[in-house]
């Protein structure tokens, strides 16, 4: 008896085969949000943006964590979490959240 096989795409998040609009929504703002904190600080009088970016990338990569379903999605929060908290930790010691 011929049997499908059901293959996956390679790139894809939901790798127990549901999908998850809102762990994706929360993986990709803040991988975008980590991207652009991490690449902000390395100027130094972007800091107010690169240290509200890092916080607001550090709260949905936390929110993001605790929610996450499978394994793809935890292994881009945490990469981004932690661009996110360099990002933050720089803009802060450069000025902080104010200026």
């Amino acid at each position: 008896m011929a049997q499908s096989v059901h293959r996956m795409p390679a790139l894809t998040l939901n790798t127990d085969g549901h999908p998850h609009p809102r762990e994706n929504t929360l993986v990709a703002l803040t991988a975008l949000l980590g991207i652009v904190s991490f690449t902000t600080s390395f100027f130094y009088n972007l800091h107010v943006l690169t240290s509200w970016t890092g916080l607001l990338g550090i709260v949905t990569g936390f929110w993001g964590v605790f929610v996450s379903v499978t394994t793809a999605e935890r292994f881009i929060l945490m990469i981004t979490l932690a661009a996110s908290a360099v990002g933050f930790y720089l803009g802060v010691a450069r000025g902080g959240l104010w200026g």
